[in-house]
């Protein structure tokens, strides 16, 4: 687990406050003996007062989690979804603990452009567990990031495929970006200027 500790940002200084809220993602992938990968992720919430409670006639004391989830997500090399486990250690409720198989249906699926709008159709509203599959979201770059990163580990080209996948993808994979000009000039576009009145 985290140690919960006050992280010292290059941000601008803000005006006085007081932190009322705590929500701690840690997203970890990982590459198994057998060929697959997990990703995992633990989701911590607390509040730093004492939160009123429906399901309780006493409040969450401050600091004590409202909200400890994890959830595993194993891929094969495809980032094709081969299982899914999640285990909701503390919840607000005793049947959010239900919604835990619900995230099952994911597998079979693939990991590609579209996995959030498929998670979100899937998994949303009262289907599942809002906060399972808020987490599933950012597993995916976890995915891509930890695999496609140990698969360029010795070798740091990119085939002409992969590199059109990432154009126009971010801000610095703008067509008309320097990055694009010095990596894949044959996707670059320079940027047209705006039409006068």
């Amino acid at each position: 687990m985290l140690a919960l500790r006050e992280l010292r940002v290059p941000l601008s200084s803000s005006a006085s406050r007081r932190e009322i809220h705590h929500r701690i993602i840690d997203m970890k992938a990982y590459a198994r003996d057998d060929g697959l990968y997990d990703v995992e992720a633990h989701l911590v919430d607390r509040k730093q007062f004492d939160f009123p409670r429906v399901a309780s006639p006493t409040p969450l004391p401050a600091g004590e989690p409202l909200h400890d989830m994890w959830v595993r997500l194993t891929v094969d090399g495809q980032l094709v979804v081969r299982d899914i486990e999640a285990v909701s250690d503390v919840t607000p409720y005793d049947v959010c603990k239900k919604a835990e198989s619900t995230l099952r249906v994911l597998i079979g699926e693939r990991i590609a452009s579209g996995w959030s709008l498929k998670v979100k159709q899937r998994l949303g509203r009262s289907a599942s567990c809002t906060h399972l599959m808020e987490m599933l979201l950012p597993m995916a770059t976890t995915a891509l990031q930890g695999i496609w990163g140990l698969q360029k580990k010795t070798d740091h080209s990119m085939s002409p495929e992969e590199a059109a996948t990432k154009i126009d993808s971010c801000y610095a994979y703008a067509a008309h970006r320097d990055v694009v000009m010095k990596f894949w000039r044959q996707y670059y576009r320079p940027k047209r200027a705006a039409a006068s009145k």
